[in-house]
């Protein structure tokens, strides 16, 4: 069983910071930011791609609720993000959106997506629609 499937079923310790239903999110214990929190599905997912439109509903009602809570903090943004897969930074291979309050006077930067690279879009777009 996956460390979160333990968070959420509570045979591990974590800092809960909101919980519905379906979803919980938690402090991360490597966190990038005053309040960094994560917020999973309770039942286990490998990504967020695999998680039905319902259960994705009760997410997204846990991401507002924890920006709100995270306002005592008084961000100045928010980054969320969810890696899928680990060539994309996925660690622990259950669904998780990390919410990450960012703060104009942080030493780190706001997520990177690196340098653009130079695509032909007519092609992309041919091949997507």
């Amino acid at each position: 069983m996956c460390i979160f499937c333990k968070i959420a079923k509570k045979e591990e310790k974590a800092y809960v910071v909101y919980e519905n239903e379906r979803a919980m999110a938690f402090l991360d214990i490597n966190p990038l930011s005053k309040g960094h929190t994560l917020v999973i599905p309770k039942e286990h997912y490998e990504n967020i791609l695999q998680v039905p439109s319902d259960i994705a509903k009760d997410l997204h009602e846990a991401i507002k609720a924890v920006c709100e809570k995270l306002k005592v903090f008084n961000p100045d943004g928010f980054n969320i993000v969810s890696n899928i897969g680990r060539q994309a930074g996925q660690v622990i291979m259950h669904a998780h959106i990390h919410v990450i309050p960012r703060y104009k006077d942080e030493e780190g930067k706001p997520i990177s997506f690196g340098k653009p690279i130079k695509v032909d879009l007519e092609e992309v777009y041919k091949a997507l629609v």
